[in-house]
């Protein structure tokens, strides 16, 4: 399994070994020990969940409070998405930065991101679909969101022409604050109150 620390400190991805034959292909989508190498700390796995959605669907900026924040890693067993890993960390030397991983059927490829972090991705097919190993249940009050169509945030989001379709968004993902909104209001973690769930990593990059 090969592991890529992205832009955003405590977001990382994880691409694994496929092995096919006549039959099809197995491979390990989910390594704790490579996970606790890249991250300093195992998941402290509490919630699974899937999501299928249409091409173009947007969906978030989520994020939950710190603490105790929720880590996730997630893959797409089914079509394609833009993932996209937000600093949204007041504080944060990389406070506003933006990273994204194509996550597909194809390569197979898995995104971590620490807590506090924020997320949101965009499917690129019909029936794309999206799974979460997460490190806290669903807590309605603790979870938040940021606008994704804020300029300000910056998301590389292709066009409707090159997508093919409009964005496709719920109606509190569209209401949600701009991201200086939600600084301006203290919506955000902040870079103290997340630093304790950066354990120091250890380099891995191969098997």
């Amino acid at each position: 399994m090969q592991v890529r620390a992205l832009a955003v400190p405590g977001a990382f991805e994880f691409t694994p070994v496929q092995h096919g034959d006549s039959r099809g292909l197995f491979l390990e989508w989910f390594k704790v020990d490579k996970l606790s190498e890249a991250v300093g700390r195992p998941l402290d796995l509490q919630q699974a969940n899937l999501s299928v959605s249409r091409a173009g669907t947007l969906r978030g900026v989520h994020f939950a409070d710190v603490p105790p924040g929720q880590a996730k890693y997630v893959t797409c067993p089914r079509g394609a998405a833009i993932d996209f890993i937000v600093d949204i960390r007041v504080g944060s030397p990389t406070f506003g930065a933006v990273d994204a991983v194509r996550l597909d059927s194809e390569h197979r490829r898995a995104v971590y991101l620490a807590e506090g972090l924020g997320h949101a991705f965009l499917a690129l097919e019909d029936d794309t679909t999206l799974t979460y190993l997460c490190s806290t249940g669903y807590s309605p009050g603790r979870e938040h969101g940021i606008n994704p169509l804020d300029p300000a945030l910056g998301l590389p989001l292709p066009s409707g022409a090159e997508l093919g379709t409009e964005f496709l968004l719920s109606d509190k993902d569209t209401s949600a604050p701009t991201l200086q909104e939600a600084a301006d209001s203290g919506l955000l973690p902040t870079w103290e109150a997340c630093r304790p769930y950066l354990a120091a990593p250890r380099t891995t990059t191969g098997e």
